[in-house]
């Protein structure tokens, strides 16, 4: 089995485990449950931001730790502060060190929208996405089945949640489109090898039907490739390694988005910070 195939038969058991223990209706009573949601989409197309999906995660399978210790106040407080569009938190534990507490506690601390980065596999994830104080949730079209990330999507809107899709090639991108999507995000690191291309999103990125927000995912390490991937019709890019590698990532971003606005204000396309 590759990575995904691993994560994918984990969450499956871990699902099944946690609503035995916490049914959707304690989830339904939690504080965050009706509140309204913050939508992914008009932040990232604000003037005022930078269009970037920043990533608070601990670790991956292909790189390890990354930074066990980092504050999730200090860093989310820091990446919106900067000119983020929105924060991308990982709630996996088993494979990227998240849990749904660091979610939560984002989301008290910022008022931005806020995508639940996690393998989602069944309908409970999405109720307990609401519960935490998510906006908006990843689906990943290579573990999931066409018809199946079409039910969850649809599932997900009709809690008012915003949907993601993320694909890493034609394939996925074809047949897995459909109407209960809001943006679809080209990751370029495979998750076979776990290399990193960045043609991935530039081959991909005019076979995105219009109606969706486009969004690179992964690989992106400097301020002059957003400026390259929005050229080539990007809206957003989602970063976390690169800035999660630092010892006060917060800082990191800060620098790479002030690079990233010198840019657009060198090209004309100028953005209040």
């Amino acid at each position: 089995m590759n990575i995904l195939e691993k994560i994918i038969a984990y969450k499956k058991t871990e699902v099944a485990e946690k609503s035995s223990l916490v049914p959707t209706k304690l989830l339904e009573k939690s504080i965050y449950f009706d509140s309204q949601v913050v939508s992914m989409k008009k932040y990232i197309k604000r003037p005022d931001k930078t269009g970037i999906i920043a990533e608070f995660k601990r670790k991956s399978p292909s790189k390890g730790d990354i930074n066990t210790n980092a504050s999730v106040e200090t860093v989310t407080i820091g990446y919106m502060q900067a000119g983020a569009s929105a924060l991308s938190i990982l709630t996996d534990k088993e494979f990227f060190g998240g849990k749904n507490e660091d979610l939560s506690l984002a989301r008290k601390f910022n008022f931005c929208p806020i995508l639940r980065k996690d393998f989602i596999v069944d309908e409970y994830q999405i109720i307990e996405a609401k519960s935490i104080g998510a906006d908006c949730i990843l689906l990943i079209a290579a573990a999931l089945e066409p018809k199946r990330l079409k039910e969850l999507a649809a599932f997900a809107h009709g809690l008012g949640l915003e949907v993601l899709m993320e694909v890493h090639d034609s394939k996925e991108l074809d047949k897995s489109l459909n109407e209960h999507l809001d943006l679809v995000g080209v990751n370029n690191r495979s998750l076979k090898s776990f290399e990193v291309s960045l043609d991935t999103s530039f081959g991909l990125v005019e076979r995105i039907p219009s109606e969706f927000l486009k969004i690179s995912e992964s690989g992106i390490s400097h301020p002059g490739t957003l400026y390259e991937l929005r050229k080539a019709g990007f809206d957003g890019f989602l970063i976390g390694e690169n800035f999660m590698k630092s010892s006060r990532p917060h800082q990191v971003a800060l620098n790479f988005m002030n690079a990233y606005r010198k840019i657009l204000k060198e090209v004309g396309l100028v953005q209040e910070k």
